[in-house]
């Protein structure tokens, strides 16, 4: 399977699941051939609708859909989308509405866009509400099974995707199970839990770790709220260091998550890797260069915290 953005493999699962199940309906604000929900509103053209430069219009009006028994899917670039915060709070999450929030372009490895355009604190903002799931797939396979889980889902749910190209990394017979990770590779030093566009780099950078007498563990944290508290846990246990990697703000995001469930449950030495200031515009890989995230970043931050 070819390198694919999630964002395709979301475009193409929504335009195979609505020929099955005519409730499903798309709602953009003028982004549709960003969110690649553009396919679906020309498949089924009374079924996609473009709310224009409106987002919290186009969130009320999903909440509205979705009370009427439609399942809306409401995109946008993950910060223009929950930049609108007060509105998904009382229209989705305080009705319990049946609508799958779509932030994409999530992280800064969108590039040359800048940070007025990086999706950085979107799961920050949204782990605050009690009822909504929040979904980072790793790769097409698990997008597309993510994509059909959050179709039967009941109840409001935030799906974050990339703009850049994700390399496979999950196995063919693995299936996407809200609040359940998968281990990709064992190990016993450290466990580098890492979600979306950084996971292969996590998997990159076990693999120099390896070379240097290191045995990194990796887990793709495809669901990050709820977390797999068992999983973290048994890890945390085995190698008694953990190192959490996202392309996200390192607070309020997959590492403060992790941080507090370890604090709750099973104190361990935790190192967050993330973005620890405001995005900026550059190349996709220079900027994960920049901030650490690339496979050689990851790799040398966990030498440094083993003291190795």
């Amino acid at each position: 399977m070819p390198a694919k953005a999630s964002r395709a493999a979301f475009g193409e699962a929504l335009v195979e699941l609505g020929a099955r199940d005519d409730r499903i309906v798309t709602l953009d604000a003028d982004l549709s051939k960003s969110t690649m929900t553009a396919r679906f509103a020309r498949t089924y053209p009374g079924r996609g609708f473009n709310l224009g430069i409106a987002e919290s219009n186009m969130i009320g009006v999903g909440a509205g859909l979705a009370l009427a028994g439609k399942i809306p899917f409401v995109c946008s670039f993950a910060c223009f989308v929950v930049g609108r915060f007060e509105t998904i709070r009382i229209s989705v999450a305080y009705t319990g509405a049946n609508v799958k929030i779509v932030g994409t372009h999530a992280g800064i490895a969108i590039g040359e866009d800048g940070y007025s355009q990086m999706g950085l604190e979107d799961i920050a903002c949204l782990r605050a509400l009690p009822n909504v799931p929040i979904i980072q797939p790793a790769d097409e396979l698990e997008t597309r099974q993510a994509v059909a889980y959050a179709v039967e889902h009941q109840g409001p749910l935030y799906l974050r995707l990339t703009r850049q190209s994700l390399e496979p990394v999950c196995p063919a017979d693995s299936r996407f199970r809200l609040g359940r990770w998968l281990t990709l590779r064992p190990g016993n030093d450290v466990a580098l839990i890492a979600s979306g566009g950084t996971v292969f780099n996590a998997l990159e950078a076990a693999t120099r770790l390896q070379s240097e007498g290191v045995s990194a563990e990796v887990i793709n944290a495809a669901s990050i709220k709820p977390l797999d508290e068992d999983t973290l846990v048994r890890a945390a246990t085995r190698t008694r260091r953990v190192v959490t990697v996202e392309d996200h703000s390192i607070f309020g995001g997959l590492g403060g998550a992790v941080a507090e469930t370890l604090a709750e449950v099973a104190p361990t030495p935790l190192k967050r890797l993330g973005v620890t200031g405001f995005g900026e515009s550059g190349d996709p890989k220079g900027l994960y260069a920049k901030h650490g995230l690339d496979p050689a970043g990851i790799a040398a931050s966990v030498k440094k915290f083993l003291n190795r």
